[in-house]
């Protein structure tokens, strides 16, 4: 009930605060539902508008923009013989011309009186301009400012929006439209050319969402308590020669504008018209060049609405719709165009939220009354039946009605609600069965119980920080080699595996912290103290290799017995040693002895990287640093490993203290010190050729530390990585790192 009444909270709050969390859902929902089906692309007879398109071609044709006016007076002549319906303007002219005659005598040097009083006395491009659009049909754009500005106020401009109430009680359309502070106005001489039935004004502004996506355009603009249509609005509204267009409003908010006898269009509450979006459609466009040059094709011309808009990258109209990332914006208003006058828009109704609303506290009251009367299973074919029926609806009213119903935050509410439930059914079982083990419960950890039976005190949580040296060993290739047991076989040959690996462990004053499959996990100096911890970790480490050989021997024969295929058993690990805290770790109700520290997470990533080395045994730095003088050990790499920022240097065990005493595997020693610390100083010539020597020293069989490392898996992999930074060497201040992306 809690739940149910939170997710409906959040419903409210959101509507109320204007938050836009839930419009944001509903919105990538909407997308998403464009993206899988959007508008098609309508035949050529049937699209309404074209764009004459300040394109690359035409600003490298007739210049740099703002053209002179005088050119464009001429292209909206030459589109007015060429029979456009209207010329609109995704464009405002807040400045005058500044090739207009008397701008060009009073700036440009060394004119005489006389040449410069001809030229002011010639007619301006405005005036040119303006003139043009008298005699056209012509619908000037208009932009809206977020912020208050000092911008050119003009001349009162005769209205065009009028307010039908549908209900008594209706307020005015003003208090639920976008408004804008401010407007971006055309020069006076040329605003007051497009006046009347003939002719108007459009604010071309479009308010993209959080996420810089446009899915909606305001029919309507409020500015200092007036109506002001919208570009494609009113430019049907001059199509079909109507003094004004209704904004019609009811008690609930806006339903949408009327611009003449059967060309009304439906609007949400705050005025917002949303198109049903196509993709773009480049056949729609013409370059403006084209028309001013006369080689245009008439068809694309005669008997449409035609809109100045510009697609060069360049003049930076570029906007993101659902079904496109980059268009240009004037696509946004011929498209909103073509989805009006086809009746293709989609239509989210006042009262969508209701509905919303609904299906969540109905579904949430089936799961509260369900899922303890007759089960978790049964009602979980409920809900999907509820669930799949609800995004089902959503997807028919879109793709069929064009209807927008976002189900999905519903089903996420009921969906939480019913795991909640059921998890809190589960629990409440879980609890009464707790009741008859509790009192073994404490004592299942082996590594505890001496320890607590002679102290019962520790039978609590809590840790101690102390210096660990922590192991990880893991079966490689262990996923091929369990493909060819079932169930009890691959448990037979688990505890055949790791029984051997225990004792090992165990002998050597180890503590086993887990099994996780094939895997161990070891520390040393806990819960006993160990001076020697390195050292015992390390042999343990050798010692557990050695068992590996008579370990395959024996599964070997018994894969023949069987007559089975024998895949030898292979093991990786690592070892580190770093401050950890050990204790009993877990809950009041249940808790194991256990480590945790950054150290036991470099150890784990060390066995993860033992295979790419050709290394059995990886050593982390201080580990090492401990053993170097008891053990044989080979420099490996200076690496960040997953999850880490910092580098550390790391080592391969290679042998026992007979084999460090060995003057060939001094040699070898050396020789790879040697290489290591020439590749850091890139150097890589002589890398190269210091791998390769190693590479000759490790492929004598005789050695007996080839037993325990492939030193030509380490060559190749530091032939690759100088081969790689020949061609992109590394910074001149590289450290030497090399960054590890896998575990």
């Amino acid at each position: 009930m809690f739940l149910l009444v939170g997710f409906l909270g959040l419903y409210f709050v959101d509507v109320k605060t204007n938050t836009g969390f839930l419009d944001a859902w509903r919105n990538k929902v909407f997308d998403y539902y464009q993206e899988i089906k959007p508008r098609e692309i309508p035949e050529p007879k049937d699209k309404p508008v074209t764009i004459i398109d300040l394109d690359e071609q035409s600003l490298e044709t007739i210049g740099q923009w703002p053209w002179p006016r005088n050119i464009l007076a001429q292209l909206v002549d030459n589109l007015m013989d060429m029979g456009a319906v209207l010329v609109a303007f995704d464009i405002v002219f807040a400045e005058p011309d500044r090739m207009n005659p008397a701008s060009v005598a009073s700036t440009l040097a060394g004119l005489d009186d006389e040449t410069k009083a001809k030229l002011i006395d010639l007619k301006s491009n405005d005036q040119i301009f303006a003139d043009s659009i008298k005699r056209a049909r012509v619908v000037l754009g208009q932009a809206g400012r977020p912020n208050e500005t000092d911008g050119i106020k003009g001349p009162p401009i005769k209205k065009s929006v009028a307010v039908q109430k549908m209900s008594r009680d209706a307020l005015e359309p003003y208090v639920y439209i976008p408004k804008f502070p401010s407007l971006v106005r055309n020069v006076p001489v040329i605003e007051q050319a497009a006046v009347g039935r003939f002719g108007g004004h459009g604010i071309f502004s479009v308010v993209p969402g959080k996420d810089g996506i446009v899915r909606n355009i305001p029919a309507f603009f409020g500015h200092e308590d007036e109506y002001f249509p919208a570009l494609a609005i009113e430019m049907l509204r001059v199509a079909t020669g109507r003094k004004t267009v209704l904004a019609r409003v009811n008690n609930a908010g806006m339903t949408g504008a009327a611009v003449a006898k059967g060309l009304t269009v439906t609007t949400d509450r705050i005025g917002q018209i949303w198109p049903y979006f196509s993709k773009r459609d480049w056949s729609k466009y013409v370059s403006a060049a084209d028309v001013l040059n006369g080689s245009a094709d008439p068809a694309l011309i005669k008997g449409k609405l035609t809109i100045l808009g510009t697609s060069a990258v360049g003049l930076r109209d570029i906007r993101s719709i659902p079904t496109e990332r980059d268009i240009p914006g004037v696509e946004v208003h011929a498209q909103l165009i073509e989805a009006i006058i086809h009746k293709q828009y989609l239509v989210r109704p006042n009262y969508a939220d209701v509905a919303e609303l609904s299906i969540l506290l109905l579904g949430g009251i089936i799961m509260i009354i369900l899922v303890p009367w007759v089960g978790a299973k049964w009602t979980a074919i409920l809900f999907i039946t509820v669930a799949g029926s609800s995004l089902g609806s959503s997807w028919y009213l879109f793709s069929e009605k064009l209807f927008l119903l976002d189900a999905t935050y519903a089903v996420f509410g009921i969906a939480v609600m019913y795991t909640s439930m059921t998890y809190a059914g589960y629990a409440r079982e879980e609890a009464e069965r707790r009741q008859t083990r509790d009192a073994f419960s404490k004592y299942l950890s082996p590594d505890m119980v001496k320890r607590v039976a002679g102290n019962p005190g520790e039978l609590k949580l809590g840790g101690d920080q102390r210096d660990m040296t922590l192991l990880f060993c893991d079966v490689r290739g262990f996923t091929t080699i369990s493909e060819q047991f079932d169930a009890v076989g691959l448990t037979a040959l688990i505890n055949k595996l790791l029984t051997p690996l225990t004792n090992v462990i165990l002998e050597r004053k180890g503590t086993i912290d887990k099994y996780m499959g094939d895997c161990i996990m070891a520390f040393w100096n806990a819960p006993l103290d160990d001076d020697d911890q390195e050292y015992n970790g390390c042999i343990s480490a050798l010692a557990m290799l050695g068992e590996m050989g008579p370990l395959n021997d024996r599964l070997e024969k018994e894969a023949e017995e069987e007559g089975r295929k024998h895949i030898p058993l292979k093991v990786g690990l690592g070892l580190n040693t770093g401050p950890c805290v050990v204790g009993n770790m877990g809950s009041d109700m249940r808790f194991d002895y256990s480590v945790l520290g950054d150290a036991v997470n470099l150890a784990a990533r060390l066995e993860g990287q033992s295979k790419s080395y050709g290394m059995n045994v990886v050593l982390g730095p201080t580990t090492r640093n401990s053993i170097r003088d008891r053990l044989a050990t080979i420099d490996l790499d200076y690496i960040q490993v997953k999850g880490k920022t910092e580098g550390t240097y790391i080592y391969g065990l290679m042998g026992d203290g007979e084999i460090l005493a060995d003057p060939k595997f001094q040699k070898l020693q050396n020789l790879i010190f040697d290489a290591m610390e020439t590749y850091r100083a890139q150097q890589w010539n002589d890398a190269q050729e210091m791998f390769d020597e190693i590479r000759d020293l490790g492929s004598d069989a005789k050695k007996p530390w080839i037993l325990d490392a492939n030193l030509h898996v380490l060559c190749d992999l530091y032939d690759e990585r100088i081969a790689e930074y020949k061609v992109t060497p590394p910074d001149p201040d590289w450290d030497g790192v090399f960054i590890a992306t896998t575990k």
